[in-house]
């Protein structure tokens, strides 16, 4: 049977998307979340022209020339302007974030001016319209700012809170429930028995899903039963996606298949050309999208940056692509790649020039732990690649 290929099966798992729902919430708690609806101005930014500088608001529009001079007849500061207008040869004592006065269209640095009791004279020229941010000048009410499937983050935050949002209507984060199995798991933190490890994959899937925004709703771990497992699947019934973690093999004891089939799962495939992460499978039990995930940590964790973060953000509406495609130089060669897109553990680096360079860890066991906490990135070598020689550009996906 021919494997799938990992960009298929990626359409697979991210097609017929349901439109997320809305939720509300508070600006101040929004960081991170998606929007789910275009964000409007409903304030112009600056609500009025405002001094870009501390100096003097003077009268008129036009050029300030060397020995011009005023006499200051007020003062306008930050949420405090002047209430008057200005008349030939007035000026007022202005503070950056004022509103300039009516009656003036340029303002004269303090620097650029001598003063003498309540008279001032230019000593430098100033330009007209100068040291002015007129209304308008940030974006306008009615202004379509912000899109739909923005991921807001600090600085679209702010602009939301600035274009006169105390709340904002983004995408209800998808739950992904994780089902670990196996007889011979134990929770982290529990001494293992014999035959036994810690069930470590969990906590990995977990935070990517919080990453990508989601919602992770660990189910603990099922034992090597029928009726445990087909329990636990049941309890993921209300869930956006069941993750599976092992157990979806062909051997005499990899039960999940046999679980999710007896639950009438709509299986889309099982077998990718991926390496680490071959034994992928991916259907739907009713709404709930189900990923099965190789047991090994590194496959899993692989394999999750490939398909399940994706996955969330689709399912939050999120638009653009979360992979940024990047290169750098290969200090060591790499033989030819086989019939599978090979995703390599390397760490990254800089030679004398100050490029960027990836060096490929020894060993690319996908049950190493260790080793991949050490990688920052992903080698990305397509299926059957001729080798690679050291000094080459190659593809990478950063962590």
């Amino acid at each position: 049977m021919s494997l799938l290929p990992v960009a298929e099966a990626l359409a697979r798992v991210l097609a017929e998307i349901p439109s997320p729902a809305e939720e509300v919430v508070p600006i101040t708690e929004a960081a991170g979340r998606v929007l789910a609806r275009d964000l409007t101005a409903r304030l112009t930014q600056p609500p009025f022209a405002a001094s870009a500088m501390d100096g003097y608001a003077v009268f008129g529009n036009g050029a300030c020339a060397v020995g011009d001079h005023w006499r200051v007849i007020g003062e306008a500061a930050a949420g405090h302007g002047y209430a008057g207008q200005l008349g030939p040869g007035e000026a007022v004592r202005i503070f950056t974030g004022a509103p300039v006065p009516a009656g003036s269209g340029t303002v004269v640095i303090q620097e650029n001016v001598s003063r003498d009791a309540d008279t001032i004279a230019a000593t430098h020229p100033t330009a007209a319209g100068a040291n002015i941010r007129h209304a308008g000048n940030d974006f306008s009410e009615g202004d379509v700012l912000l899109a739909r499937g923005r991921r807001l983050d600090a600085h679209t935050a702010t602009l939301a809170a600035a274009m006169g949002y105390g709340e904002v209507p983004v995408a209800r984060r998808p739950v992904v429930a994780l089902l670990a199995t196996g007889d011979e798991l134990v929770a982290p933190g529990t001494p293992p028995g014999p035959s036994q490890i810690v069930s470590s994959n969990p906590v990995g899937l977990a935070a990517l899903v919080t990453e990508a925004g989601g919602v992770a709703r660990p189910l603990g771990i099922a034992p090597d039963r029928l009726d445990a497992l087909t329990a636990r699947i049941a309890e993921a019934r209300d869930a956006d996606v069941l993750v599976t973690i092992g157990g979806a093999s062909v051997g005499d004891h990899d039960l999940v298949g046999r679980a999710l089939q007896a639950e009438g799962i709509d299986l889309a495939f099982w077998k990718i050309a991926l390496r680490p992460g071959k034994p992928l499978m991916f259907g739907r039990l009713g709404a709930t999208r189900v990923l099965g995930l190789p047991g090994n940590p590194v496959s899993a964790l692989v394999t999750a940056r490939v398909f399940l973060v994706p996955l969330v953000r689709a399912l939050l509406g999120e638009t653009g692509d979360a992979r940024v495609s990047e290169t750098a130089i290969l200090t060591r060669p790499l033989e030819a790649n086989g019939p599978r897109l090979h995703l390599m553990r390397a760490t990254l680096g800089r030679d004398d020039t100050g490029a960027l360079t990836v060096t490929p860890l020894n060993s690319q066991d996908s049950s190493l732990l260790n080793a991949l906490a050490r990688a920052d990135c992903l080698i990305r070598r397509t299926h059957d690649a001729p080798a690679a020689a050291a000094g080459e550009r190659i593809e990478i996906d950063r962590l």
